[in-house]
């Protein structure tokens, strides 16, 4: 008989750098953009080669730039419960569109508060895809550990 016990991981535990999860993420980020453009007036995207290319301009500015942006600012993150992220998500979208308009693409993105509402869209299709597929995920551990 093997003892129980609880575990705890905080911040998710390792990252998952699979082929199969970074497409996941590129599908739901491409979405998210996608509906973000169709419900915020200050985002267009006006073809799928902006669509495509924004999104993968989106994941490259999440990778390099966001880390660095939640390490400066991990104190507002704190005195703000977090919200602060919202702040941070909404200028990684303005980071992407300017890079998007150096490469002369149709992705553009007015101004703050249509990067905020943009950015909140965006968290809350990827909120909605991780509660679809992250249950298949925990009950795939918890046989593991059964």
């Amino acid at each position: 008989m093997q003892g129980r016990g609880v575990t705890f991981q905080f911040g998710g535990g390792s990252p998952d750098w699979s082929p199969q999860t970074l497409g996941f993420r590129l599908v739901v980020n491409a979405a998210g953009l996608f509906l973000a453009s169709a419900i915020v007036s200050g985002i267009k995207i006006d073809d799928w080669q902006a669509l495509v290319a924004g999104t993968a301009i989106f994941a490259i500015v999440n990778a390099l730039l966001r880390p660095v942006a939640m390490l400066f600012s991990c104190c507002l993150i704190v005195f703000t419960f977090g919200l602060f992220v919202v702040v941070i998500n909404a200028a990684m979208l303005g980071a992407t569109a300017w890079a998007a308009g150096q490469l002369s693409l149709n992705f553009t993105v007015d101004g703050f508060w249509s990067a905020l509402a943009g950015a909140l869209v965006i968290s809350a299709v990827s909120v909605l895809a991780t509660l679809i597929v992250r249950p298949k995920e925990r009950r795939k551990r918890r046989d593991e550990y059964d």
